[in-house]
């Protein structure tokens, strides 16, 4: 999550590299997104290997796609825990439907919970670290503000003010991803969604990992 006013700035300067071809602006992004986005893949799917294949399945995207990426509608991080979630909570689906021959209320129930508290850890794990730690302590954990208070060797008062303010970020940055979760009105003739490349496949299949792992772009997103 961007917490310096110069960050949105910072994001549409690395979405202009990536646009130039630039390699070494999708090493920057991997190195300082990719273990969130492995995290989110890793809580929702439940299989490290599943969520390796998703991640670099979705750096691929964003080396491919940059112009898929919307400053207007919030920051780089959230635009790809929006698409990673999407992605895993949809191989989720799939999976567990194949496994039970389909999916019922229940399933959905559980999936949507798994994927809730797995978006709320992803979003925590970018807060500045004192908010992160008394989010931590009072409501993971549980614990009073006194309590938090004692732990964090701060005072009650600065407990309370950290959680709030830590819960207010949490929430704004929960509204910015569902919006990013939102497919956006599809173009007459066009593709449903920012997911999809003209020819209305997933930019972020089969072609992808290798466009990835390489660092070879693949133009029109792969043959």
């Amino acid at each position: 999550m961007a917490t310096t006013d110069d960050a949105p700035r910072r994001d549409e300067q690395l979405q202009r590299r990536l646009a130039r071809g630039e390699e070494t602006a999708l090493g920057e992004l991997y190195d300082q997104l990719a273990p969130m986005v492995h995290g989110l893949a890793g809580r929702i799917l439940a299989d490290q290997s599943a969520a390796a294949q998703l991640t670099r399945e979705i750096f691929a995207h964003v080396w491919e796609h940059p112009e898929a990426f919307d400053p207007a509608r919030g920051s780089l991080r959230s635009w790809l825990g929006a698409l990673t979630h999407r992605r895993a909570v949809d191989r989720l689906r799939a999976r567990r439907a194949e496994a039970a021959g389909w999916a019922g209320p229940a399933e959905e129930d559980e999936i949507r919970t798994v994927a809730t508290a797995a978006r709320v850890q992803y979003v925590v794990s970018a807060l500045p670290q004192p908010l992160r730690e008394t989010i931590a302590e009072s409501y993971y954990d549980g614990r009073t503000y006194q309590e938090t208070a004692r732990r964090l060797g701060i005072s009650e008062q600065a407990a309370k003010q950290r959680m709030r303010l830590g819960l207010a970020l949490l929430a704004t940055e929960l509204e910015q991803e569902r919006e990013r979760h939102r497919p956006a009105a599809p173009a007459a003739g066009g593709p449903r969604d920012g997911l999809t490349d003209a020819r209305g496949t997933d930019a972020g299949g089969t072609n992808g990992p290798g466009a990835c792992e390489n660092g070879q772009r693949t133009e029109g997103g792969g043959t």
